[in-house]
């Protein structure tokens, strides 16, 4: 398998557009399984190196860097947690009214948007799996922006203030909005089928969902470069079944 998309590149830093599916790093359990960090070093040196993770089943943005300098530079943000991080999801289900009740320990927040402020912890009867607890778990804190509203489908934003383990996943599950296709904390049923979307559908009869895969993409990262010390902002557009899905949303189950 080639190496994915390298989206951004310069002397210290470059970064990919990773495929759902593809591991970051290897499996704990399967050594031999084929993932991306494994595919750098084979091809450009071990110098190379991931400065965070993503989820095998999340697309998008992983940011490596190219000397050492620039890795504790760039690791060091991502544990103080000053690296701007944006996510984009396809959730099941509508956001409740509650959700947006004034809350006093909440950052300043866009319109039509809430704050996740929940605990994280191991979740003993699922190894592998996170679930939410009050208090004494690991502090994680997720703003939520609801871009548009479908039919039984929401389009969000979610900005990780914290940096767990599946912790949009479980904050959107924690709040009502599984997202679509997650093995882990959907419901394990709801699929995005055009058919239930279009009246007098007439495809074909082996019809497949629009969308597959987890619907959770990371679009953009801002950290601060680690020679000259100014930002610098990496996108990854949307991937294409992602737009598809989009697509048919907006054209046949908008909220009006």
């Amino acid at each position: 398998m080639p190496i994915p998309s390298v989206i951004y590149e310069d002397d210290t830093l470059i970064a990919f557009d990773k495929p759902s599916g593809m591991l970051v790093a290897p499996d704990r359990w399967d050594k031999k399984r084929e993932n991306l960090m494994g595919l750098v070093h084979d091809k450009m040196g071990h110098e190379v190196a991931n400065v965070h993770r993503l989820d095998a089943d999340t697309s998008g943005i992983l940011l490596c860097t190219k000397t050492k300098a620039a890795l504790d530079f760039v690791s060091g943000q991502f544990q103080s947690k000053t690296v701007a991080k944006v996510y984009h999801a396809i959730c099941t289900g509508l956001p409740a009214p509650e959700l947006f009740a004034p809350n006093e320990d909440a950052p300043p927040l866009p319109p039509d948007a809430f704050f996740v402020d929940r605990d994280l912890i191991e979740d003993e009867a699922n190894p592998g799996r996170m679930r939410t607890i009050r208090k004494k778990g690991k502090a994680s804190q997720t703003v939520v922006l609801v871009l548009e509203r479908f039919q039984k489908f929401t389009f969000v934003e979610c900005r990780p203030l914290t940096g767990r383990t599946h912790q949009l996943r479980v904050h959107l599950q924690f709040s009502g909005l599984p997202i679509l296709n997650d093995p882990f904390y959907g419901d394990g049923v709801t699929q995005l089928m055009l058919s239930q979307l279009k009246r007098g559908y007439k495809g074909r009869v082996d019809e497949k969902p629009l969308i597959s895969r987890l619907a959770l993409h990371a679009s953009r990262l801002t950290v601060k470069h680690p020679v000259t010390r100014e930002p610098v902002t990496i996108q990854a557009p949307l991937p294409n079944e992602f737009e598809v899905a989009l697509k048919y949303l907006r054209k046949f189950a908008a909220v009006k």
